[in-house]
């Protein structure tokens, strides 16, 4: 629930409900809703967890899959039908999603998440990769994902992200496909945790702190973005190795030129020149 949910849940409207301020439009879509839970290859093994379960459409067919499902639901009348479901293997947490604890086990996310606050789900699930998050199909407004997923990143936490798990962008979802219809288009992504992570978790604040430096202006050549941190002879050395045959702005750097970068400063550069990055600026 958002502060302006919160503002207005006392008052009365002509239409006897309150606006959609969460930003949350149902999938009515059977064959849509099968799909998506089939793209995330839930096992009989796995925790899954559902933030925004509104009236169960997912939740339903989750709990004939998985071994766990931790349906999250702020809205009473939703939380209410949830219930009259009386679904096997699920349990119903009545509470906003931005405040849930997460499971400390290793879990799956999958999920049909409001619009209004896709980008603190995302870092909710994301930035801490020592977390139990291993993967997660997740529907969301289109220009988000598209953002997510861009081989263009103009902020930090997006690439911070990519060092740990993979965002793939599946495809796009007609906004017919919703009850209310959103003013956009939604699309599906998944995210899975990488195998070999390109920046060890446990250097995980030092490389935000580089990231949260390098991509200050996006648009930045490397000189410029990477200097402060590296003399103009590693720079020169760094361009080499990252076999760039052309200038290009720091934000059009691969995932694995990051990792290189990263690497390098480490290895190479004195402590006292790696930025340093607080929790609250993440």
């Amino acid at each position: 629930m958002t502060k302006r949910w919160k503002k207005h849940q006392h008052r009365k409207f002509p239409t006897g409900k309150p606006p959609n301020f969460s930003g949350q439009h149902l999938m009515h879509n059977k064959r849509l809703l099968r799909d998506i839970v089939n793209i995330a290859h839930i096992l009989e093994s796995d925790l899954v967890l559902e933030l925004g379960a509104g009236k169960g459409a997912i939740t339903n067919i989750l709990s004939n899959r998985a071994r766990k499902v931790l349906a999250v639901e702020y809205d009473r009348t939703f939380v209410k039908k949830l219930k009259q479901l009386k679904l096997k293997n699920t349990v119903i947490i009545e509470q906003d999603l931005l405040n849930i604890s997460l499971p400390r086990e290793p879990y799956v996310v999958v999920s049909n998440i409001p619009y209004a606050i896709t980008t603190p789900i995302m870092k909710m699930l994301l930035n801490k990769p020592s977390s139990g998050f291993q993967r997660g199909v997740i529907v969301m407004e289109k220009g988000a994902a598209k953002r997510f997923t861009s081989s263009i990143v103009k902020d930090p936490y997006v690439i911070a992200w990519r060092m740990w798990f993979d965002i793939r962008y599946i495809k796009t979802i007609s906004r017919d496909n919703f009850s209310p219809p959103p003013s956009v288009d939604s699309a599906i992504i998944t995210i899975n945790r990488k195998v070999r992570p390109l920046v060890p978790i446990t250097d995980y604040l030092i490389f935000w702190g580089l990231a949260n430096y390098v991509l200050r202006n996006p648009q930045s050549s490397i000189d410029i973005a990477l200097g402060g941190i590296f003399t103009p002879p590693q720079i020169k050395n760094l361009k080499r190795n990252l076999r760039l045959k052309n200038e290009i702005p720091v934000a059009a750097l691969s995932e694995q030129g990051w990792g290189l970068i990263f690497e390098t400063m480490v290895r190479y550069v004195p402590k006292f020149r790696w930025p340093k990055i607080k929790k609250r600026e993440m």
